[in-house]
């Protein structure tokens, strides 16, 4: 049996700042906006501009809410749980997005939640776990995923306002490298290469384990169109039609896996 690959590990400093980089670009493009823009539909099912905003601020305001409470006994999930873990978690966190909305404007939301991680965050160490919604996470781990969340929402609010808006190089690494490792967590194996240049590469799919020269099935694409892929704003087949995806290989096809993230 071949070894497993070991863990990912992530700088907390440089993960910190590009959590508190992209959290200012949302605040930038939030700023100013009127009702008509705040009130403009988003592809996420129901929300409105106003409740992709009010979830952006949750997800960054998280990490300050859990510093405040007493540390969990035992870790339970790492930052490739976390993606596969999310998925139970939609109905509750519709929920708690509408009703966060509903309380303030969504630039005061945005201000809050920067304030308090500002406030908190820098001191807090590493391995501090956090009694997150999917189990016991180490704060490590946790702004990984607020990396995720910062890049995948803001792509969203991108989309819903026709605007190109800036992504932190930093938050845009962490986000393409934790999802390319939930596929290879996903899918185990080594005879499928998925490349994403410049930040990641992972070998998955069961199957005959490549090991010199060029792979035989290699897939690879950009990293926000591997986003889309992982978090389903993107299908597999169109992407691969339109030139977004180069797959080739007779494994290459990894539809069946996407998406990692709902």
């Amino acid at each position: 049996m071949p070894p497993r690959p070991r863990a990912r590990t992530y700088d907390l400093a440089k993960t910190r700042a590009a959590v508190t980089a992209q959290f200012e670009h949302v605040r930038e493009a939030v700023r100013g906006l009127d009702e008509e823009r705040l009130g403009a539909p988003t592809r996420l099912g129901g929300w409105t501009v106003r409740e992709l905003v009010a979830h952006l601020s949750m997800a960054v305001g998280a990490v300050a809410r859990h510093l405040e409470q007493p540390p969990p006994p035992a870790r339970e999930v790492t930052a490739t749980g976390w993606v596969a873990a999310t998925a139970a978690l939609g109905g509750d966190i519709d929920d708690d997005t509408r009703s966060l909305a509903a309380t303030a404007e969504p630039a005061e939301l945005l201000d809050r939640a920067a304030a308090r991680f500002a406030e908190l965050v820098p001191e807090a160490p590493g391995d501090r776990l956090l009694a997150a919604r999917v189990g016991a996470i180490r704060l490590d781990d946790f702004l990984v995923t607020r990396c995720v969340e910062l890049v995948v929402h803001t792509d969203d609010l991108a989309a819903a306002l026709g605007a190109s808006l800036p992504y932190d190089r930093q938050a845009l690494a962490a986000a393409t490298r934790l999802l390319a490792d939930a596929l290879a967590a996903k899918a185990p194996g080594g005879s499928v290469e998925v490349r994403v240049p410049p930040y990641a590469v992972v070998q998955c799919v069961e199957g005959p384990r490549h090991t010199r020269g060029t792979p035989p099935n290699v897939v690879e694409t950009a990293p926000l169109t591997w986003i889309r892929l992982a978090t389903g704003r993107l299908d597999w087949s169109e992407a691969v039609e339109e030139a977004e995806v180069t797959a080739s290989g007779e494994r290459a096809d990894i539809a069946s896996y996407l998406p990692l993230l709902g």
